[in-house]
């Protein structure tokens, strides 16, 4: 309190000058029985503020302030010191970063200007931020941004090459199953007959082949009782003639898979492994000058670099077998392949599966339905039958017949007995 309020005991005393009279407490005593008690002067307490606001330096910050802050929040989910976070980039080290830490490290590489402010620094650098302490880490390996990139492109190089080598398998055995498929065949001859029997007398009557689109169009055409489509009597007449090619799909196991894979986007995933590779081998030229911080990046990715480059080579060949595969496949149904790419053929086929299977699901259950309808009708007229032979059976005799009847007995019997008198 150093004020005392109004008409207080210490108002009071203050006005009387009580408080000015000498102690009677002996200060010597008092420092030498407790000493964290009694303050010590002025000056000494001034000195000690100085000195501890001195072992405290301000941090100094020459990154824009929300850069700075983002890049510390990354490096608190990495968790090790800054050295041997670089230390594990330069071993590329997928047991002690992933793809995502890496990742996040290009993202948080200095740029050219930050580079410069921190070169330019002259001060303390013990005295800088935080991340300004980890882009300096950073700087100490040349073209470290582009170290990161190389480790990231091995950690993703397996799992990139294993899915493109997938692909063009699934691509390579759907052309192998319908080029070898002869239930298809015959189903596809099927249909050329059927379509010139339904043009017979029409200068489309005579065709030797059809467009692959045309699968598409026999759900399209109706009967004039408007009951079913040319499919479902194709379905119809395979039914009834020849049973065995109605399964004709299961020969073509890998259709909807390849259903789902595009030409183009493999081509582009091939590109930039490719190209990848190439920015791995440039990176392992250039670091051979950089001394003795790139050895050990250098040692690993020498190690890398033998291997993938024969996966590529590898993954390459499969690649062109394929295309050209695709290419023959196109042809083998007579279409372009620059008018109808490969993807657009197995999109045709397995429309056609699809629209042919429930067209002959929807035929079972029709006849299913009309087999029912019959026996129904069968019950109804046996039972109509049964119900009037009853009625028939139990109908009383016509009361004038029985009369006549009587009479004409009696008449009988009368003439018999004047005959015998």
């Amino acid at each position: 309190m150093t004020r005392a309020l109004q008409g207080s005991l210490w108002e009071e005393l203050q006005r009387n000058g009580e408080l000015q009279s000498v102690s009677e407490f002996d200060i010597s005593e008092l420092e030498s029985l407790f000493p964290a008690a009694v303050p010590k002067s002025d000056d000494s307490s001034k000195s000690e503020r100085r000195k501890s606001l001195g072992s405290k330096p301000e941090k100094v910050h020459l990154i824009e302030l929300r850069r700075a802050n983002n890049t510390e929040i990354m490096l608190t989910k990495v968790k090790m010191p800054l050295s041997d976070l670089v230390s594990a980039a330069l071993a590329l080290d997928q047991s002690t970063l992933d793809v995502d830490q890496v990742e996040n490290l290009i993202k948080f590489c200095p740029t050219k200007e930050e580079m410069e402010l921190l070169k330019n620094y002259n001060g303390d650098k013990d005295n800088l931020g935080k991340c300004e302490q980890f882009f300096l880490e950073l700087m100490k390996v040349p073209r470290m941004e582009s170290k990161l990139r190389v480790f990231s492109f091995k950690i993703q190089f397996g799992s990139q090459v294993a899915d493109l080598r997938k692909s063009l398998n699934i691509i390579d055995s759907s052309c192998n199953e319908i080029r070898s498929s002869l239930k298809l065949k015959e189903i596809m001859k099927k249909i050329l007959l059927l379509g010139n029997t339904l043009n017979q007398g029409t200068a489309r009557g005579a065709a030797v082949g059809f467009r692959l689109d045309s699968l598409l169009k026999l759900t399209d055409t109706r009967a004039t009782n408007n009951k079913m489509t040319l499919m479902h009597y194709l379905c119809k007449v395979l039914a009834a003639r020849s049973p065995q090619l109605l399964n004709f799909y299961v020969d073509l196991v890998s259709l909807d898979a390849a259903s789902k894979i595009q030409l183009k986007m493999l081509a582009e995933e091939m590109q930039a492994v490719s190209k990848g590779l190439e920015k791995v081998q440039l990176e392992y030229d250039a670091s051979e000058k950089d001394g003795p911080v790139s050895e050990i990046f250098r040692k690993k990715l020498k190690e890398f670099t033998d291997n993938a480059g024969a996966d590529v080579q590898s993954l390459s060949s499969l690649f062109s077998e394929v295309g050209k595969k695709a290419d023959a496949l196109i042809k083998y149904f007579g279409e372009d392949p620059v008018r109808c790419p490969f993807e657009q053929v197995i999109s045709t086929l397995l429309t056609f599966v699809t629209t042919f299977r429930k067209a002959h699901e929807e035929n079972l259950k029709q006849a299913e339905l009309e087999k029912k309808k019959a026996e129904k009708d069968a019950e109804a007229e046996k039972a109509k039958s049964a119900q009037l032979t009853s009625k028939n059976d139990s109908k009383p005799s016509n009361p004038s017949r029985q009369a006549k009847q009587t009479i004409e007995r009696t008449r009988s019997a009368n003439r018999r007995g004047r005959d015998v008198g």
